[in-house]
């Protein structure tokens, strides 16, 4: 069987990123095609594998800003043709447009945010990124429905995002949670000028995944610590916004994030989250987390038992949510339990058992696991 992985992009540091090294463990053989591929912005695993990247990375431009891309990745990657007996897509907006010789799976990890949460991935306000998303928006909408169409089977990663496939596509998809990144039994490396006992909000800094009302609930917690820890393009806002007993990292080493949970007392998050990755993280440590009710976290927090909601990314729900979290006295080994049932080697297996179902459907007639809803694809336009 011959495996070929397509990966939207591979320049930052990001949940997507870390499961892409299960797949490189999963499927040790197979080559990376993506359109963006930074090595120096990314993970150290992948500076060693068979990466693949598309004619447009030649692009300097592109390389160190791959959101400047994204009206030409439709093309890009309608122009790839990959020869494989199973091909996976991990997208969360172009890696399904390729063009295969054998099945496509699609992992989706959200259909794209920017034309369907356009408002949420570029934030409030006039902007060049979103006159220039405006612009292209509904062209490649079409293209995305069209894409989606073309794949002989959809595997996502949460309950919310299945309806989200069901609602958009028409299309009908497995739930495969992607394991927690960050291995707890991994070394630890304290970060200097942070002493225990601190909340922690791990996040890339964009508009939807609102770390500012997290850094702006800190005033109303003038007696708690919060350390964030990220880039992005809102990092100026957010820095901005934090008070004294706020503390901004721009970037991390996995020692030190280790450290960073292991020493905290809880995570937060306030984020339009398609999984909820952050929690996990922090619960394979057995710390409780305080997050928004939304999409991916109402997977991966048990109210109660592993963490506590609040109802809208607000400063005074936050605080709140976090004070109830504070005076809870959660059972860390409950916490971890729950961790464990989305461990590394379950995704590894069940995707290695989705590459062999797939496989051997190669040369039936018209096996089309995927089935269209048509109603739903009327309504959704």
């Amino acid at each position: 069987m011959k495996v070929a992985i397509v990966h939207d992009s591979i320049a930052q540091l990001g949940g997507a990123e870390r499961v892409l090294v299960h797949l490189m463990e999963a499927f040790p053989d197979a080559p990376i095609y993506t359109a963006i591929f930074d090595p120096d912005a990314t993970y150290p695993q992948f500076r060693h594998a068979d990466i693949r990247p598309l004619g447009i990375n030649r692009l300097s431009l592109f390389r160190n800003n791959h959101r400047l891309a994204l009206p030409f990745l439709a093309r890009a990657y309608s122009r790839l043709e990959i020869d494989a007996d199973v091909v996976f897509c991990f997208s969360w907006g172009w890696a399904h447009g390729v063009k295969v010789t054998g099945r496509k799976v699609v992992y989706c990890y959200t259909p794209a945010r920017w034309l369907y949460q356009s408002d949420r991935y570029v934030g409030n306000g006039p902007s060049v990124r979103r006159a220039a998303l405006m612009l292209f928006r509904h062209p490649l909408i079409r293209w995305d429905r069209r894409q989606a169409a073309t794949a002989d089977r959809y595997v996502t990663l949460s309950q919310a995002v299945q309806g989200r496939i069901r609602s958009l596509y028409g299309l009908e998809s497995e739930v495969l949670a992607p394991p927690p990144g960050l291995d707890c039994a991994g070394p630890s490396e304290p970060v200097a000028g942070i002493e225990p006992g601190f909340l922690l909000c791990a996040s890339r800094f964009l508009p939807y995944k609102n770390v500012v009302p997290v850094v702006e609930s800190f005033e109303l917690l003038p007696e708690l610590r919060l350390v964030v820890v990220g880039t992005g393009p809102t990092e100026g806002a957010i820095r901005q916004a934090a008070g004294p007993n706020v503390t901004v990292k721009r970037a991390v080493t996995d020692s030190e994030l280790r450290w960073l949970y292991r020493n905290c007392g809880g995570v937060v998050s306030a984020s339009y989250e398609d999984f909820g990755l952050t929690p996990l993280e922090g619960a394979n440590f057995g710390k409780p987390a305080a997050v928004l009710r939304w999409g991916g976290f109402t997977d991966t927090v048990q109210e109660g038992r592993t963490g506590v909601f609040f109802d809208s990314p607000t400063g005074p729900a936050i605080s709140a949510a976090i004070r109830k979290m504070a005076d809870q006295d959660f059972d860390a080994s409950a916490i971890k339990s729950h961790a464990a049932g989305y461990s590394a080697g379950v995704f590894i297996r069940r995707i290695q058992q989705i590459a062999e179902e797939e496989y051997g459907r190669l040369g039936e007639q018209n096996p089309a696991p995927v089935r269209r809803r048509r109603q739903g694809l009327r309504s959704a336009r």
